[in-house]
């Protein structure tokens, strides 16, 4: 745990490719003026073909009149080569295969992955949705599935379904994840366009809707009053939210998700907790103000 009363901000930063988007600046610098913790944390653009390198040189820079850097988060489309990076990775990142984020200890790094207890955490207190004995589609089968798989099956749903466009992909995160489901959830892959129908609970974790498509899957697996949630958040959910709620679901984004596991990761850096509601609360007023 790093100290409060530290007389230099230490620093953090997320990591990715784009990232001038990213709201996590904004997040924990709330999380620290809440918690009285002396951070500063900024964006690296790393090149598609230099992740690495740039998380070695953001890990041994030094700026004046501030602290070392501590650690950072790492976005799409990095989550896969993070872990790789780490000495020591907790048992969730090592499931899911992906870290979102880094931890710089002198001893050696540490990764973590937090995508799945943000997820959880948002869907059960703000959504009020009990994932207990649901029956789950989830859509995707990359980093952001991974991540929110495991913790999904530890929450006891009835059943899980990872549908895929690429059936190899959706197999293998299957596979993974057959002994932590075993005896406990129905765990099971499938094709798009055959993944079964009426399912309680809905998670796009594909980029269908920046790329126009409004979901990938056929409006039967939506359950009129269940929840249909996309990863992403603002403009680019909007088409999946539009299309959920024209079939009588409950629609809601991944902004909820995003403070969760920044919340989480700022717990892992500075082994404080902070009040996520009204960091929630003012980035869905930036978003509205935003909106045309």
């Amino acid at each position: 745990m790093n100290s409060p009363t530290s007389t230099l901000p230490e620093r953090y930063a997320v990591l990715g490719n784009p990232v001038a988007h990213s709201r996590s600046p904004f997040i924990h610098a709330e999380f620290a003026r809440q918690t009285g913790q002396a951070i500063e944390y900024g964006r690296v653009l790393c090149p598609l073909d230099g992740f690495e390198p740039s998380v070695r040189e953001f890990a041994a820079s030094r700026e004046p009149g501030k602290g070392p850097a501590r650690g950072c988060n790492v976005t799409m489309p990095f989550k896969l080569r993070a872990a790789a990076l780490a000495s020591n990775v907790s048992a969730r990142a090592a499931l899911a295969q992906a870290a979102n984020v880094l931890r710089f200890d002198a001893a050696g790094w540490s990764a973590d992955n937090t995508d799945g207890v943000g997820l959880l955490r948002d869907i059960e207190r703000r959504a009020d949705f009990r994932v207990a004995a649901a029956r789950v589609l989830l859509i995707g089968a990359g980093g952001a599935a991974a991540g929110v798989l495991g913790p999904l099956i530890e929450a006891r749903p009835r059943a899980v379904v990872v549908a895929n466009r690429t059936p190899e992909h959706a197999v293998s995160l299957v596979e993974r994840h057959r002994a932590l489901a075993a005896g406990k959830v129905t765990l099971r892959h499938s094709g798009l366009d055959d993944c079964g129908d009426h399912f309680d609970l809905v998670i796009n974790s594909t980029s269908s809707s920046v790329q126009g498509i409004e979901a990938p899957v056929s409006a039967a697996v939506l359950r009129r009053d269940g929840l249909a949630i996309d990863l992403m958040y603002g403009p680019a959910a909007q088409p999946f939210m539009k299309w959920a709620r024209s079939h009588g679901a409950d629609a809601r984004d991944g902004l909820g998700m995003l403070v969760e596991q920044a919340a989480e990761a700022f717990f892992i850096w500075r082994g404080v907790r902070p009040d996520t509601l009204p960091v929630l609360q003012a980035l869905r007023q930036q978003l509205a103000a935003a909106s045309p």
